[in-house]
């Protein structure tokens, strides 16, 4: 008789928050012949929305705007007046799959790699077809995926990375191409302005990453960095570097006066945004705030849905929309040395018993948590 054992699914909450979090007893996977069978240790605590491509809502949100929700949700078939809906963001690429755990058994014909043996604490990297997170165990066909996280590392921390952190991290990457083409291309210009959109864990990524990265850059005194506030919060977060400038974008203002005061706080118009925003007003605003030949990037999820409508909007403005993918598994791996190595701070997080993902996702849905929620579903200390 096979083992059982547990598999945890998350899905759409409903008006009353009920039934969202179903639990059931699955076969223990078998062991690829080429692969290796994970203990899942901690996942990123996020839900499916039922639309005709799967997204998810993940507590990225937590610390994010709860304004024009209606534009927020506008792709995901929702009536906005549905309390789940309050304060969530789409921030995570891959419900269900921000998995750090233990490598519990290895296949027969499998070839090892970067040292990977069976108790090797790892990260998984999201790649296509990757198996869904929320479960005691799930099997990897090879080890391609698999990166090692040091022990100095805590696998909660480490669970936060695949997604959220390594998508901010291509977008910095990205960025940097930008900024080397406006500060040493053709043109170049004296000075660069680079405006982050947000203050949930995606921003906060890439504003942490960003400031790592461009103190390599030998023209790091001549980029200025700029914070557009969604939320109250954005101010604390944005001070702990007392060089970056911060704007709030409050919906109460007009359109006109949220682009003049953004312009007016980075001193004049934007040359690159990272726009972490998902609604069609957030990004018609960065592209009105951008330097003729600036650059907006957006996530692949958002440029997917609005990239169509606003083509047209940037050809007028002469300024352009980047559509940034995740990132690779060599940047996975690099941003788990930063982090290990305390060279990148990464952002609050909280972490809960699997057996409570009804009230986190209850907590979520009403922006209770701080922070990335991160669900535990082995004891390994």
């Amino acid at each position: 008789m096979s083992k059982l054992c547990r598999q945890v699914s998350i899905e759409s909450p409903g008006a009353t928050l009920n039934e969202c979090v179903f639990s059931f007893e699955v076969p223990v996977p078998d062991v690829p012949p080429y692969g290796a069978r994970i203990r899942v240790v901690y996942a990123g605590a996020c839900y499916r929305v039922v639309r005709t491509r799967s997204a998810s809502v993940c507590s990225t949100s937590s610390i994010s705007s709860i304004g024009s929700l209606t534009g927020e949700m506008e792709g995901f078939s929702m009536h906005s007046s549905t309390p789940a809906h309050v304060g969530l963001r789409d921030g995570a690429l891959f419900p269900g799959y921000e998995v750090a755990g233990i490598v519990d058994a290895i296949g027969g014909a499998a070839e090892c790699t970067d040292g990977i043996t069976i108790g090797t604490r790892i990260v998984l990297y999201p790649y296509e077809g990757v198996p869904h997170g929320y479960a005691d165990f799930i099997v990897v066909p090879d080890f391609k995926c698999l990166v090692p996280v040091p022990a100095v590392l805590p696998l909660s921390v480490a669970a936060m990375l695949p997604t959220g952190a390594l998508l901010a991290t291509n977008t910095v990457y990205t960025a940097i191409e930008c900024l080397n083409t406006i500060l040493e291309g053709s043109t170049k210009k004296d000075k660069a302005t680079m405006l982050i959109v947000g203050t949930g864990g995606l921003a906060l990524w890439a504003l942490r990453i960003a400031t790592h990265y461009f103190r390599r850059l030998p023209y790091h005194d001549r980029i200025h960095i700029s914070v557009a506030s969604l939320k109250d919060e954005g101010f604390v977060l944005a001070k702990e570097n007392e060089e970056i400038k911060v704007v709030q974008w409050s919906e109460d203002l007009y359109e006109r006066q949220l682009i003049e005061r953004t312009i007016d706080a980075c001193g004049g118009p934007v040359d690159v945004v990272l726009n972490f925003g998902t609604t069609s007003r957030s990004l018609h605003r960065s592209l009105q705030c951008l330097a003729p030949g600036g650059m907006v990037l957006v996530t692949e999820s958002t440029g997917e849905k609005l990239l169509p409508k606003f083509a047209k909007k940037a050809e007028d403005l002469n300024v352009n929309i980047v559509v940034v993918p995740n990132g690779t598994i060599e940047q996975l791996k690099e941003l788990v040395e930063l982090v290990s190595n305390g060279d990148i701070e990464p952002p609050p997080h909280s972490v809960f018993p699997a057996e409570e993902a009804q009230e986190v996702v209850r907590k979520l849905c009403n922006s209770e948590i701080n922070g990335r929620a991160i669900l535990k579903f082995h004891n390994i200390d």
